[in-house]
């Protein structure tokens, strides 16, 4: 139809009963497409889906033309950094209250479009849940990347975040979720892979 589309395909898994690896494949590429359209419902922007083709495990959506927001923080000459973190905290703040788990909320599942928006994207390790703890290990993951990869401005582009975050959550919810990240924190035992080998 002259639109520039992504086309995301779940590849079986040999190591499956091949019943099995249908089954789980056809149930992920739902959910995921679920998310994405509840994520928008929330207020999140989110790529528009065009097609679900749950046999071939396949979700064929709209392409965001932009930058990853990963790329660029590398450029510690650009300005605007901070507010960009601060829309990004809010946007978290909105999947949050509705009740959604991002999973893999790392600065290369977001893009910034031309005219400075932010899209987030790969839902497939996202879930329903309005628990402190799911939440928390959401932005935990992101605190890491933040240090891990923009280090140089990750304490005032956290900050940033925490800020846009918490004007959605609101305070109480904002200190409730900063101490439960904390308490992640000391426990030394939440170190994704995303966190230190950054796609």
């Amino acid at each position: 139809m002259g639109r520039k589309v992504v086309v995301k395909k779940r590849i079986s898994k040999t190591y499956r009963i091949r019943e099995l690896d249908e089954k789980i494949r056809a149930y992920r590429t739902i959910h995921e497409a679920q998310l994405l359209h509840e994520a928008k419902k929330a207020g999140v922007p989110t790529p528009t889906i065009f097609f679900v083709d749950i046999k071939k495990s396949e979700i064929t959506m709209e392409y965001i033309e932009g930058t990853r927001l990963k790329d660029y923080l590398e450029n510690e000459k650009n300005s605007d950094m901070e507010s960009l973190c601060f829309q990004f905290g809010k946007l978290t703040g909105n999947l949050h209250v509705f009740g959604i788990i991002h999973g893999d909320l790392t600065t290369s599942n977001v893009i910034l479009t031309h005219d400075g928006k932010l899209f987030l994207l790969d839902f497939g390790l996202g879930f329903y849940s309005n628990n402190i703890e799911a939440q928390g290990v959401d932005l935990y993951l992101l605190k890491q990347v933040f240090q891990s990869f923009h280090f140089k401005v990750a304490n005032k582009c956290f900050k940033a975040f925490l800020h846009g975050y918490g004007k959605v959550v609101g305070v109480e919810k904002k200190k409730e979720i900063i101490e439960k990240l904390r308490e992640i924190e000391s426990r030394g035992r939440y170190i994704p892979p995303e966190a230190r080998f950054h796609r």
